[in-house]
C-alpha cells in the first residue's frame, strides 16, 4: 500500500504517524486544508462538508482562509486537531513541498482569542490518585496560570473539578477505577503520572533541583497530576510552555470549600446555564478581562484568611472614602488590554504584532495607573482615608495589616519603561494580523528595512509614471498598468484599441474586455519591486521574532503586573458595587457569630421590578442560637431568605462589602446547600436519591465552622418518612456537628425542636389574609407558621375552582377528625373505612 502512494501521500502518512492517534490532521494543499482516510470521514460528518475520493482514498477539505472557523467547530465537538502547514512555496524542479505539523490544538490548549471567553479561564486539568489522596492540577495556557491542590476523597475531587470546570481533563490510563467515572476525561500515558517521573518533568521544566520552593511537598498526588500536564503539553502536543513560570499550591484549609451542589444552588457564576441572574452578574463591574477572570475565581474559591480579607475590605473602604480616586483609577484601567493572554499567545508562538501592540498600549498606561495608587497611598498616610467612615461604606480601619494592600499592588505593578519605549518606537499603531504581510514596523526602526521599502516605493513610483508615459507614446487614453498576484504587473488594453498596440508589447492574457501585455522593461522593474517586497516581508518577520523574544524576557514581570492589575480591578469593581447599592462593610472574626441586620438578596435586590425587596435579619451566634427552623407557605420567600444569608457570608469571605445595614460574620470553612428537587437521569438516580446523597455529603463533611442551608429535606418520599428523616437530620446537625444551620421546611412539626433545644429558633414568613386571599409580606418574624396556606397558593397557581373547593372540603374533614381513624368524604359513595396511610394527601407539603 505504501509503495502505491504518491510522494505527497507518503509525506502525509509520515506526518500522520507523528501525531497522537486520536487527532485529526489538517494537511495544507495550496489554498485548502485537506483530510484523508478516516479523518476525512469523521470531519466531513462533523463539518457538513462533501466527502469525495481520489484513487480510492476518502478525502475532504476546507478553505485555508476560513480554516479557523472549521477548526473551532472540530474543537467544540471534542476533537483534537493537528495543523500541517507548507513551509515553502512550490518551486520548479521540486517534486514536493516541505510540510510540518505547526501546532496541535485541543479544547484545553486553545490560545486564539476569538475562541475564548475573555471573562473566564480556559483550563487543562489532570487528576491522579495516590492511596487515599486525590491530586488535581490545572493550567491555563492562555495566561500562564498553573495551580494544584489535593483532596482526601472522591467527592471533594469532583467538587474541585466542578469549581475549576476544565475544558480538557487528563486521567492516567491505569487509574480510571481509583478516580471514579469523570465525565469527558481523556486517558493519557500512565508513565507521565508516575510520581518520580512527574517530579523529574517539573524540575526540568522549572529548571530547579527540587520542588521544595513551591511548597507542594505534602501533595504528592497533586504533583503527579501537574507533571502529567507538563508532559502532555511538551511531548504530546509539542507546545512551547516557557510562560508557565510558577506552580501555585492551594491548600484546602486556606479556602471555603463549595461543593458542586452549592455552586449550582447559590447560582454563583451562572443561573440555568447563563451568566445573567447570578451573583457574578451583580458584582462584575470590572474593566479588564483579567479582572473579570479574577473575580470569578474569587467567588468560586472564597478565603478563610482573616488578615487578607480585612486587607481587601480596607482597600475597598479607602476607595469609598476617596470616590474621585475610585473613578479616576477605573478610568485608567480602561486603557489596559488583556496583557495576560497577549503574553501567553506570544510565548506559544501563536501571537502576532497586535499582541505586542496590546502590551505596548498597556505598559504606556501603567505609570498613570500607579500615580492613582500613589495618590490613594498618600491620602492614607495623611489620614484622609482613615477618617471616620460614613454609614454603609467603610467601617473601622484598624484591622491588622489592613492598609498594606495598596502598597503591595503598587510594588507588584511594574512599569518596564525600556520595553514600553522599544515597542512604541518599533510598532505601527494598527499592524496587520498576518505576520508575513509586512506593515508591522515603523519607518526608521531598521535601516535595512527602510532601504527595502524605499526600493519598493521607487519602483512603484516608476510604475505609476510608466502609465502616463505609455499613454502619451501610444495615444491610448484608456491604457492601464495593473497588478495581480498571478500575473504580476501588466499593461491592460481594451479591444477597441488593440490596433494601436506597439510591436514591443508581448501578449500575456486575453480577457472579455481586452488583452493584457508585458514589456521587458516592466518585468525587470517588477522583479525589483517584488524582490524588495519579499525581502522586506521576510526581514519584518525576523524583526518581529527578535522583538517578541526580547519582550518575553520580561514574561514574569508581565504576569506579575497582570495579576496585580486584576486584583486592583476587582477591588475597584467591588467598591463601585458597594457604592451603587449601599452595601456595608461586614465585621469579620474567627468567632461563630453570624448576625445580619436588614440583609438583602444581592441578585433579587437589583432584579425585582414590580416590588421592592424586603430586607430581613438573621442571627446565628453559634452558642445561644445555632439553628433556625424557617416555616411558611410556598412562594412566601423561605428559600430566598436562606440563600440570601449564604450569599452574604460568601461575599464577606471574598472581601466584598455586603447588601445589609450591618453584618457580623464569623468565618466559615464550608458552605453546604441542599436546595430544590431534581432527578439525575444520567446516573439513574431519583429525586429522593439525589436529595439523600446531597444530605449525606453534608452530615458526613460539615463541621462546627460550616454554614448549612437546607430547603425541604424529605419531600421526595412519603410524609412520615420525610418528616422522620428531616427531624433526624436536624437533630444530628444541632447535637453532633453543631454547625450554624438554616432549615426551611413545610414540616411544621419540626418547630418542636425548639422546645428542648435552646439553641434552635423558630422563624416564619409573615402572611396577611384578606378575602380568602393571602398577601406575602416577605418579612421573617419569630415563631413557627400556624398554617400552610396550601390551597391559597394553589389558587394563585391557577388551579380550577372545582379542585380548590374539593380540597377545602377534604382539608376541613381532616382537621376535624383524627388522621388515624377518619377519611375524607368521597363523592358518590359512603364508606367508614379509614384511608390507607399511603393514600393520604400530603397536606404538610402544600
Amino acid at each position: 500500500m505504501q509503495d502505491a502512494l504518491t510522494p505527497m501521500m507518503q509525506q502525509y502518512q509520515r506526518l500522520r504517524k507523528s501525531i497522537p492517534p486520536d487527532t485529526l490532521l489538517l494537511f495544507r494543499l495550496g489554498d485548502f486544508y485537506e483530510m484523508f482516510f478516516e479523518d476525512a470521514k469523521e470531519a466531513s460528518a462533523l463539518l457538513n462538508v462533501a466527502l469525495t475520493k481520489r484513487n480510492e482514498v476518502p478525502m475532504c477539505g476546507v478553505p485555508y482562509h476560513a480554516a479557523h472557523g472549521y477548526i473551532r467547530r472540530l474543537i467544540d465537538a471534542g476533537r483534537r486537531v493537528a495543523v500541517c502547514d507548507q513551509m515553502n512555496e512550490p518551486q520548479p524542479g521540486r517534486k514536493i513541498v516541505d510540510r510540518e505539523v505547526t501546532q496541535i490544538i485541543s479544547a484545553g490548549t486553545v490560545s486564539e482569542l476569538s475562541w475564548l471567553d475573555a471573562k473566564r479561564a480556559n483550563y487543562l486539568g489532570a487528576i491522579y490518585a495516590d492511596g487515599d489522596a486525590f491530586g488535581f492540577a490545572y493550567a491555563d495556557l492562555s495566561t500562564g496560570e498553573f495551580r494544584l491542590t489535593q483532596t482526601q476523597d472522591q467527592q471533594s475531587l469532583r467538587d474541585e473539578i466542578a469549581r475549576v470546570s476544565p475544558a480538557e481533563l487528563l486521567i492516567s490510563s491505569e487509574q480510571k477505577a481509583q478516580t471514579g467515572e469523570i465525565d469527558h476525561a481523556l486517558e493519557y500515558d500512565s508513565y507521565a503520572f508516575l510520581p518520580e517521573q512527574a517530579i523529574f518533568t517539573l524540575c526540568e521544566h522549572f529548571k530547579v533541583k527540587s520542588l521544595d520552593g513551591f511548597g507542594c511537598a505534602q501533595m504528592p498526588a497533586a504533583v503527579a497530576a501537574a507533571g502529567a500536564i507538563v508532559h502532555y503539553l511538551k511531548h504530546q502536543l509539542r507546545r512551547k510552555i516557557d510562560h508557565l513560570t510558577s506552580l501555585h499550591c492551594d491548600a484546602p484549609a486556606d479556602h471555603v470549600l463549595l461543593d458542586s451542589a452549592t455552586q449550582a444552588n447559590l447560582e454563583l457564576v451562572e443561573s440555568r446555564g447563563v451568566r445573567d441572574a447570578s451573583l457574578l452578574s451583580v458584582l462584575d463591574r470590572t474593566i479588564t478581562p483579567m479582572g473579570a477572570r479574577k473575580l470569578r475565581a474569587w467567588i468560586l474559591q472564597p478565603l478563610r484568611d482573616l488578615t487578607e480579607l480585612q486587607r481587601r475590605q480596607q482597600m475597598i473602604a479607602d476607595l469609598l472614602q476617596e470616590l474621585d480616586l475610585l473613578a479616576s483609577t477605573r478610568a485608567e484601567l480602561k486603557s489596559i488590554r488583556d496583557i495576560e493572554r497577549a503574553a501567553g499567545r506570544l510565548s506559544q508562538a501563536s501571537g502576532n504584532a497586535r499582541d505586542l501592540v496590546a502590551l505596548k498600549t498597556s505598559l504606556q498606561q501603567i505609570p498613570a495607573l500607579k500615580r492613582e495608587l500613589g495618590k490613594l497611598i498618600d491620602r492614607i498616610e495623611f489620614g484622609r482615608a482613615g477618617s471616620p467612615s460614613p454609614p454603609n461604606t467603610a467601617g473601622e480601619s484598624g484591622a491588622p495589616g489592613g492598609r498594606a494592600l495598596p502598597f503591595q499592588l503598587q510594588t507588584a505593578i511594574r512599569e518596564m519603561p525600556t520595553l514600553a519605549e522599544k515597542l512604541a518606537n518599533a510598532l505601527q499603531d494598527d499592524p496587520p494580523l498576518a505576520l508575513k504581510e509586512g506593515g508591522i514596523f515603523r519607518d526608521g526602526y531598521d535601516a535595512d528595512l527602510d532601504a527595502l521599502r524605499q526600493a519598493s516605493r521607487d519602483g512603484k513610483s516608476w510604475i505609476s509614471h510608466l502609465q502616463e508615459r505609455e499613454i502619451a507614446a501610444t495615444g491610448i487614453k484608456s491604457l492601464k498598468v495593473r497588478y495581480n498576484s498571478v500575473f504580476g504587473y501588466f499593461i491592460e488594453i481594451t479591444k477597441s484599441n488593440l490596433a494601436n498596440v506597439p510591436a514591443h508589447y508581448t501578449r500575456k492574457q486575453t480577457t472579455v474586455g481586452g488583452e493584457r501585455f508585458i514589456t521587458p522593461e516592466l518585468k525587470e522593474m517588477e522583479a525589483k519591486i517584488l524582490g524588495a517586497d519579499d525581502r522586506a516581508q521576510n526581514l519584518e518577520y525576523q524583526l518581529f521574532q527578535k522583538l517578541r523574544d526580547e519582550t518575553l524576557r520580561e514574561i514574569e514581570s508581565i504576569q506579575q503586573t497582570a495579576d496585580a492589575i486584576a486584583v486592583l480591578d476587582v477591588l475597584c469593581a467591588l467598591a463601585e458595587t458597594a457604592r451603587l447599592f449601599r452595601y456595608c462593610r461586614p465585621e469579620l472574626s474567627d468567632s461563630l457569630r453570624l448576625v445580619i441586620k436588614d440583609g438583602r438578596h444581592p441578585v433579587l435586590d437589583q432584579s425585582l421590578v414590580e416590588e421592592k425587596f424586603v430586607p430581613n435579619d438573621a442571627e446565628l451566634d453559634g452558642e445561644n442560637i445555632r439553628m433556625a427552623i424557617v416555616t411558611g407557605p410556598n412562594m412566601a420567600g423561605k428559600s430566598t431568605y436562606i440563600r440570601q444569608v449564604a450569599l452574604i457570608v460568601l461575599m464577606a469571605q471574598i472581601g466584598s462589602f455586603v447588601p445589609a445595614e450591618s453584618a457580623e460574620v464569623g468565618l466559615v470553612d464550608r458552605i453546604f446547600t441542599r436546595v430544590g428537587a431534581s432527578d439525575d437521569l444520567a446516573r439513574g438516580q431519583s429525586t429522593f436519591m439525589v436529595e439523600m446523597n446531597e444530605t449525606a455529603n453534608i452530615v458526613n463533611n460539615a463541621s462546627e465552622r460550616s454554614l448549612v442551608i437546607l430547603d425541604e429535606i424529605g419531600r421526595g418520599t412519603s410524609t412520615f418518612d420525610g418528616l422522620s428523616i428531616a427531624w433526624s437530620v436536624a437533630e444530628f446537625l444541632y447535637d453532633k456537628i453543631k454547625a450554624r444551620s438554616l432549615f426551611a421546611t413545610h414540616y411544621h412539626e419540626l418547630t418542636k425542636l425548639a422546645e428542648d433545644r435552646q439553641g434552635v429558633s423558630n422563624l416564619n414568613v409573615a402572611v396577611r389574609e384578606w378575602n380568602e386571599q393571602i398577601i406575602f409580606l416577605r418579612k421573617i418574624i419569630p415563631g413557627g407558621a400556624d398554617k400552610s396556606y396550601g390551597i391559597q397558593v394553589a389558587r394563585l397557581a391557577g388551579l380550577p375552582k372545582e379542585i380548590l373547593d374539593r380540597a377545602k372540603e377534604i382539608l376541613a374533614h381532616l382537621e376535624s377528625s383524627s388522621r388515624a381513624e377518619s377519611e375524607p368524604k368521597r363523592r358518590g359513595r359512603k364508606s367508614s373505612k379509614a384511608m390507607p396511610e399511603s393514600q393520604k394527601p400530603q397536606l404538610d407539603l402544600l
